[in-house]
């Protein structure tokens, strides 16, 4: 594969072109081509995710002085979550540099977005680890920072758990319940979904790297599916 109209889009240029091929290979990847000394990008990904959550709050801290600490949170977790950096490494064309297995190339829709969240975040982890903190803090401010604004005005920082729970006991005298229906993956790296209830109604499923994440994600689903 090669990486360079990749590291032209983004305005990086590797030292260790092989940290940038790890951060596209999934794990499925190297179960059916098996090279000496390559890697899958969950490392990266770990290291990623924690390079994104503090330049994210870094940013937030910086541009809103007066928003207390939990709203500041509330914001942080709108912009890096998994729908929200899939979308970016989309609009990247990160799906076109992704090495996958025969079986993990055919899936699209939710399990497509979560490797490519995963993928965005390892690419942050490459770029860390072969520029340093600045470069990581630009590409991330060139491929979010531009959300911030548009979050704010919709409030879409909303908790969603939140805004069902209010409007539901406002307008149904219920409140939310949310019911663990699956989870799969190994531990590292789990897909949890959680179905949410009004009552006895399944309103909506949701899907998320953890299980407040798919709560909250069921919570929005649920929001929409009622018109709320």
């Amino acid at each position: 594969m090669e990486f360079k109209s990749f590291e032209a889009k983004i305005g990086v240029t590797f030292k260790n072109q092989q940290l940038l091929e790890t951060a596209f290979t999934h794990r499925s990847y190297l179960n059916e081509n098996r090279r000496n000394g390559a890697e899958h990008n969950e490392r990266l990904e770990f290291l990623g995710d924690a390079v994104l959550e503090l330049v994210v709050t870094e940013f937030l801290y910086k541009k809103y002085p007066e928003k207390p600490e939990g709203e500041l949170t509330a914001l942080r977790a709108a912009l890096v979550n998994t729908v929200s950096i899939a979308d970016a490494a989309t609009k990247l064309g990160m799906n076109e540099y992704l090495l996958l297995s025969r079986g993990e190339a055919k899936d699209t829709g939710r399990a497509r977005g979560i490797i490519l969240a995963n993928a965005f975040e390892a690419v942050i982890g490459a770029i860390y680890l072969d520029q340093g903190y600045k470069p990581a803090y630009d590409f991330i401010d060139a491929q979010l920072f531009h959300k911030t604004d548009e979050v704010v005005e919709k409030k879409l920082w909303q908790d969603a758990k939140s805004k069902l729970q209010e409007i539901a006991q406002e307008r149904l005298a219920v409140t939310p319940t949310y019911e663990l229906v699956n989870q799969t993956g190994p531990d590292h790296d789990k897909i949890f979904v959680v179905a949410a209830y009004l009552g006895r109604e399944k309103t909506a499923l949701g899907e998320g790297r953890s299980k407040q994440e798919a709560e909250q994600d069921a919570a929005q689903k649920a929001l929409v599916a009622k018109g709320w």
